[in-house]
């Protein structure tokens, strides 16, 4: 009895070191379950975009759903707990890359279609690479009837893509042009086509004058129309300057100017309106970076602390209609596989703050006073971004065979989104109406 009884408090406490013990495990595995299954929907993330945001068909993605489902599963079902939640993570993984593949491979530009559905006749949707000077890079090419005129669509940036936005916005030039939408290298689709470190104004010129003569030779046109917005309507004018000859006429939008004169009139403005409001921190913010140009790191975000003040301003002044721009719907496109959908993003912050830098000092009131083609600038009156005062001053010295300065009176920098309707009729009815052969 002695023996038995000395021994009972070493069996208990042995007991309870036990017990504290599996409970320990336990906790610690059912906290592994639980971070396994956290990791793998969100390494499953792509998957679960590929519904909703891309062109990838259904039968597709359901079986990639199918296979997230079973890694998932095998959390659960093999044992040891380490070899099952490897098993379900790597498994994820694997399927969001095949994803994401999936998602750039099925991507598109929507048919063009009559009031049934059916693609229409002579029409064009198509998107698709080009060699431009040695890189891969994308195009849209849309319009209902492939003899009409061709119209290159240049976007903002440096950096910015705008497949899906144009489409939407200006869907009604796709009535009278064969429309052309480029990504330039360093943006959305065409982000990787070309060493971004080594991109100038120069490369974008010679990429934009080699589409500009593809364009030509595939469609037997001797010209084109080019439309460019904010950065596309300086890569704009360098074009037709270096080559008049190829283009019917110029039309500008949101046109940029002078690069360092324009945003020491945006970074004043902000710092204005910052210390108009009492918001301090931005007023430390602006102060502390300083006024362009700027150089090295961090271009990009030293431009965007007062440029979206800029737009922010733009979007809360009542003369202004609603700016048009959804960028969520416009990533949702079917344009952008998954991939791109990163890209959009990056272009904006690695490409600009490459290229930004070497525009400073552009200013087309000295560099280019004379064109020889006809220009058209369809211009906000209450652009900040872009100051309207700059754009007269262009307009009022600047020699071309035809030149028009027309106001979009409910606009601010993006008059072909905000007034999307009567952008296209400027287009058509006085622009194509007055340039091209046969409309005298």
């Amino acid at each position: 009895m002695k023996a038995g009884i000395s021994t009972k408090p070493g069996q208990e406490t042995r007991q309870k070191i036990d017990s504290s013990g599996r409970i320990a495990r336990r906790t610690a595995l059912g906290l592994g379950y639980m971070l396994a299954l956290l990791l793998a929907i969100l390494f499953g993330l792509p998957v679960l975009l590929l519904p909703s945001t891309t062109s990838v068909p259904v039968p597709i993605w359901v079986l990639l759903m199918a296979g997230d489902a079973a890694s998932v599963i095998v959390l659960f079902r093999i044992r040891p707990a380490w070899r099952g939640i490897t098993m379900t993570l790597v498994g994820v993984i694997l399927v969001s890359m095949i994803a994401v593949v999936a998602s750039q491979f099925f991507s598109k530009t929507s048919p063009i279609t009559d009031a049934q559905g059916n693609s229409l006749p002579g029409s064009i949707a198509t998107l698709e690479k080009v060699n431009l000077n040695g890189s891969e890079q994308w195009i849209s090419i849309r319009g209902r009837d492939v003899n009409k005129p061709v119209l290159l669509f240049l976007a903002g940036g440096p950096g910015g893509s705008q497949l899906v936005t144009e489409r939407r916005a200006l869907g009604g030039l796709e009535d009278h042009f064969v429309v052309v939408n480029w990504e330039q290298p360093g943006a959305g689709k065409s982000f990787d086509a070309v060493d971004r470190s080594r991109l100038t104004p120069e490369s974008y010129i010679n990429d934009g004058l080699a589409l500009v003569s593809y364009l030509r030779g595939r469609f037997d046109e001797e010209k084109i129309y080019l439309v460019g917005e904010s950065w596309g309507s300086a890569l704009g004018v360098w074009m037709v300057q270096r080559e008049p000859q190829s283009f019917h006429a110029f039309i500008g939008t949101g046109q940029m100017v002078a690069f360092l004169e324009n945003d020491l009139m945006c970074y004043d403005f902000a710092l204005k309106w910052a210390q108009e409001r009492g918001d301090l921190k931005k007023v430390e913010q602006l102060q502390k970076q300083g006024p362009p140009p700027y150089y090295g790191e961090g271009v990009a975000m030293k431009e965007a602390a007062f440029l979206m003040d800029t737009f922010n301003y733009m979007n809360a002044d009542p003369a202004i209609a609603d700016d048009g721009f959804n960028t969520f719907q416009d990533l949702a496109g079917s344009e952008y596989g998954l991939y791109d959908k990163v890209n959009w993003f990056r272009g904006a912050l690695d490409t600009l703050g490459i290229v930004y830098p070497q525009l400073w000092d552009v200013d087309f009131r000295e560099q280019a006073a004379q064109l020889e083609v006809p220009v058209y600038f369809l211009i906000g009156r209450h652009d900040v971004n872009a100051p309207t005062v700059l754009t007269e001053e262009y307009y009022q010295l600047l020699n071309a065979p035809h030149k028009e300065l027309i106001w979009f009176e409910h606009s601010g920098h993006n008059p072909w989104v905000t007034e999307s309707a009567r952008f296209v009729d400027v287009v058509v009815n006085t622009v194509l109406a007055q340039t091209y052969p046969g409309n005298d």
